[in-house]
Order: C-alpha cells, then sequence, then structure tokens
C-alpha cells in the first residue's frame, strides 16, 4: 500500500457495485477519494452502494466528493446509497445533513436489498 491514507474496494453482490472506503478522507488524500470514487463509478450506471464502515473519518472537501459522485450517478439514473457509517462518520453525516439527501442504510444488506 502507497503512503495513502485512503483505500477503496469493489465488489458487486446481486447486481449492486458496492465501493467499501478504508481509512481516512482529509487533507492531501481528498484529492485522491474525489478520483478514485470518480473513476470507479465511471461507467457504472445501475446501482452503486458506499459502504463506509471502514472509514474513521471524513472532512468537508471529502463530503463534497460524495455529493459529486452521487449527482453524477442521480444524473444517469443509477440508484446509490451509502451504508455502515462509524461513530464519528455518522456524526458528520448528521450535521451536515447528508443524511436528508442521500440514503444512508444501517447495514449493507439492508442497504443492498433497498437498491436492488
Amino acid at each position: 500500500m502507497s503512503d495513502s491514507k485512503i483505500e477503496i474496494q469493489t465488489e458487486q453482490i446481486k447486481g449492486v457495485l458496492v465501493i467499501s472506503v478504508f481509512g481516512e478522507v482529509h487533507g492531501l488524500d481528498v484529492q485522491e477519494f474525489h478520483n478514485k470514487l470518480l473513476d470507479t463509478v465511471t461507467g457504472f450506471d445501475k446501482k452503486v452502494l458506499l459502504d463506509l464502515e471502514k472509514l474513521s473519518y471524513i472532512n468537508s472537501a471529502g463530503l463534497r466528493s460524495i455529493l459529486i459522485v452521487a449527482k453524477k450517478l442521480r444524473d444517469s439514473r443509477a440508484r446509490f446509497a451509502i451504508c455502515c457509517l462509524s461513530g464519528s462518520v455518522k456524526g458528520i453525516f448528521k450535521i451536515s445533513a447528508f443524511d436528508k439527501v442521500i440514503d444512508v442504510f444501517e447495514s449493507r444488506s439492508e442497504a443492498i436489498e433497498a437498491i436492488e
């Protein structure tokens, strides 16, 4: 692994592209996170789930990247949801009201069932 504090892994489950994010999104890693996220969803226009269980921190620029991806997917009529927010990340999502504009689920299985 590089010096990056962020890692993204993907898998497909029941036709849903699941993107798991590991680490922290802040500082110089924000642009890398943004690019990786956009590259991952580009060309995938059906169902996307962002699993943030292993994300320990995200700043406002990282949230903006998620919002840009959500809009891109919405524009292509794809379903998009987020699941498994950790304690501090869940707090950031609530304070910023992201949980009001993007579907957020407690578990991966609940999210997959909802968007498949």
